[in-house]
């Protein structure tokens, strides 16, 4: 009965781990020509099919605001706000970090940790959300299906306040 139990344990962890992947992620901010700028405001989340949020990856807003008060600004982020953000208390351990200037910003999260270690196989997409003081607000989505079957990148691309979204699945 112990051999057996420890077969069945055995078994499932090597399913889990054959499931996890690493997911590679690339936000751009666009430099924009304005008369005011502001670092945008921007929220990185996982969602099912049907737009349910399952995870947050991160939130980029003005942590270093004394008495959390950058925080009263995350409702711009009015599809993050709804999905996830108004039932978090700021800052997020993990999660959160300061606003980030344009360029190319990498991050990178491992199969083997929430959110993604309990992700369910299915239909996802990878939101990122932006907002501006003074400026606009834009979203955009990468549906993708977990697990990844193989190394795989997907791509998306802002208007305004977003550049260019790659995302890079490695099993």
């Amino acid at each position: 009965m112990r051999k057996l139990l420890l077969s069945a344990l055995l078994a499932g962890l090597i399913a889990r781990t054959a499931q996890a992947a690493d997911l590679n992620l690339n936000v751009e901010i666009p430099r924009l020509d304005v008369a005011e700028y502001h670092r945008p405001y921007v929220a990185i989340w996982l969602e099912t099919a049907d737009q349910n949020a399952v995870g947050d990856l991160a939130v980029w807003y003005d942590v270093a605001m004394k008495n959390n008060e950058g925080a009263q600004w995350l409702k711009d982020m009015r599809q993050w706000w709804r999905r996830s953000g108004r039932n978090q208390q700021f800052p997020v351990d993990g999660v959160s970090g300061a606003t980030r200037p344009a360029g190319k910003h990498a991050l990178s999260f491992s199969g083997n940790q929430k959110p993604l270690a309990e992700l369910k196989p299915g239909r996802y997409a990878l939101v990122v959300e932006a907002a501006r003081e003074v400026g606009g607000r834009e979203l955009v989505r990468v549906p993708f299906d977990w697990p990844p079957t193989k190394a795989d990148t997907l791509t998306a691309q802002g208007e305004h306040e977003l550049g260019a979204i790659t995302v890079t699945f490695t099993p």
